[in-house]
């Protein structure tokens, strides 16, 4: 993916963010449980950070070519924690519960990842 389509997918991440959060602040508030609406913003959360961080990577083009593996274990993390946070929420399904973990684990290697990564940059 060239870094003006990255910084595109960003930008699509964020805007989703953003209108999933507003559907929790609004919509969600009054039909599922305090407990699920926490773990709802919770993923929402974590999906504006990544998303900001793609943002971020996606102007930067030493950035963007040296953080490979960052960008793909990052998106995995997204999808496995944010996601899972959002469908659990709306679920209430445990099997996206347990996925979770496994989505913040990624996302903490990510990060681990990039570290390495940006030893690139020269």
């Amino acid at each position: 993916m060239s870094s003006r389509n990255f910084l595109k997918f960003s930008f699509l991440l964020m805007s989703l963010s953003i209108a999933l959060g507003a559907v929790g602040a609004h919509l969600l508030e009054k039909s599922i449980t305090p407990k699920q609406l926490e773990t709802f913003h919770t993923g929402i959360k974590y999906l504006s950070y990544h998303a900001l961080a793609f943002v971020a990577i996606g102007t930067n083009s030493k950035l963007y070519e040296a953080l490979t593996w960052w960008k793909r274990i990052a998106l995995i993390g997204i999808l496995l924690f944010s996601g899972n946070c959002v469908l659990y929420s709306l679920t209430g399904l445990r099997a996206f519960a347990m996925i979770v973990p496994i989505g913040g684990f990624s996302l903490i290697l990510a990060w681990l990842v990039g570290s390495i990564e940006i030893s690139k940059i020269k």
